[in-house]
């Protein structure tokens, strides 16, 4: 583990460009397809190196804080209405 380890921290942020073109375009920058091997460990390259050098907001699979839909609207009282009551 030690080696891949290393290896990210020898990455420049051209070089995390290029594998994360790569990753998301499926070919390397002269054309050549990835093999699904290839694909998984730049990809497993991009996240340690982002982890590493990118705040969370800015990192690969960030969503964001998220709110349920339904909290923004008040929910309708349908057992107990105001006006079937009286």
């Amino acid at each position: 583990m030690s080696s891949f380890v290393e290896m990210i921290e020898n990455i420049t942020p051209e070089i995390y460009q290029s594998l994360k073109l790569a990753v998301e375009i499926g070919k390397w920058s002269d054309g050549r397809k990835l093999t699904a091997e290839q694909r998984e460990l730049s990809l497993q390259a991009v996240i340690a190196w982002e982890m590493q050098n990118l705040p969370e907001e800015e990192r690969t699979g960030y969503m964001g804080p998220q709110e349920c839909s339904s909290k923004s609207a008040p929910v309708p009282n349908i057992l107990f209405k105001s006006d079937a009551i009286h």
